[in-house]
């Protein structure tokens, strides 16, 4: 395993597994999403930038995916439509781009004969908790465009390993956190609100509670699952076996302020009732058993970490109304 490619590099998740993918001293190539300023995203700034080779392309074309993967033994894929809200809105291109395009990535994959695929799911495949904490064995039910999607993409990468006996393995995080995330994410949306002029601080549904892994800990499961044969053909759930309230994120992010801010409670920003997941609180044990993985970021801490590093770039953050 020592040429990777990571679709979906450019992003949040993608450019920090990257980053610690080269510290391994891995080859690590990056496949985006083709835009006409040759923009990175995230690693536009890396310092790793110039030991990175970047390919732009469109993860819903066969043709460009299949092109970026030769010489590659490793695929990490990231690339998709995350946004919840807006899958309400473009259910079709939540298809195109999770269902569509991680087929792209397994028939590329197996006609190039890589050597394994990492394929990314999410904790939103399964809805709201039945039990507590939740297992792989967890029944999975879409409340969102965006999880039917994930759902139907990791079931394809599943039959990919049973038809073919393509290496596959599916990684599924629980809620992840730290710099260069997104203010439509609830942490940096209430610290950008924070750290704005804003008088109120919006927020959707407080009670809905969730599991957060710190971004390099969720880099460090990945390359621990790329490394752990037992994992081929399987779901991996990767979490904290902790969850929090959005609520108590709120308050612990106001402790870190000399400021104070009500909460104000925005419409817009809560889901469909039958929409919402209440609870997610990820049962690890697989993981651990498997891989020796542990959380080494407190959540307090990665809190402290992901206001430190939004402080330095605030300039960057733009606010969304439609954020949940």
């Amino acid at each position: 395993m020592k040429n990777i490619l990571i679709t979906g590099g450019c992003g949040f998740i993608g450019s920090h597994l990257a980053e610690y993918l080269l510290e391994k001293n891995f080859n690590v190539t990056v496949f985006d999403r083709y835009n006409s300023n040759n923009n990175w995203g995230n690693l536009e700034y890396s310092k790793y930038k110039k030991d990175i080779k970047v390919i732009l392309g469109d993860v819903r074309d066969y043709d460009s995916v299949n092109s970026s993967i030769k010489k590659i033994d490793t695929i990490f894929h990231l690339a998709a439509l995350i946004g919840i809200p807006y899958s309400y809105i473009s259910p079709l291109a939540y298809l195109k781009t999770n269902v569509e395009g991680t087929y792209n990535v397994l028939e590329a994959g197996k006609q190039n004969n890589v050597n394994q695929i990492i394929v990314t799911s999410t904790s939103e495949a399964y809805g709201s908790a039945k039990y507590i904490p939740i297992d792989e064995n967890h029944t999975l039910n879409a409340q969102s465009p965006y999880a039917a999607s994930k759902i139907a993409a990791d079931h394809l990468a599943l039959s990919y390993n049973k038809s073919f006996g393509t290496n596959i393995k599916i990684i599924r995080p629980f809620n992840t956190f730290g710099p260069r995330q997104s203010a439509r994410a609830i942490i940096p949306s209430i610290i950008s609100q924070f750290l704005g002029k804003e008088k109120n601080i919006e927020i959707g549904n407080i009670y809905p509670t969730r599991d957060y892994t710190y971004v390099s800990d969720l880099c460090d499961a990945y390359l621990k699952i790329s490394k752990t044969n037992s994992t081929t053909g399987t779901v991996t759930n990767v979490g904290c076996n902790f969850e929090i309230s959005i609520k108590e994120i709120y308050n612990l992010i106001q402790s870190n302020f000399k400021v104070k801010k009500k909460l104000k409670f925005e419409k817009l920003r809560k889901r469909k009732q039958k929409s919402e997941v209440d609870r997610l609180n990820c049962d690890n044990r697989k993981l651990v058993k498997l891989t020796k993985w542990y959380p080494k970021t407190k959540f307090k801490e990665g809190i402290r970490k992901t206001i430190i590093w939004m402080k330095k770039n605030k300039k960057i953050f733009k606010q969304d109304l439609y954020n949940i």
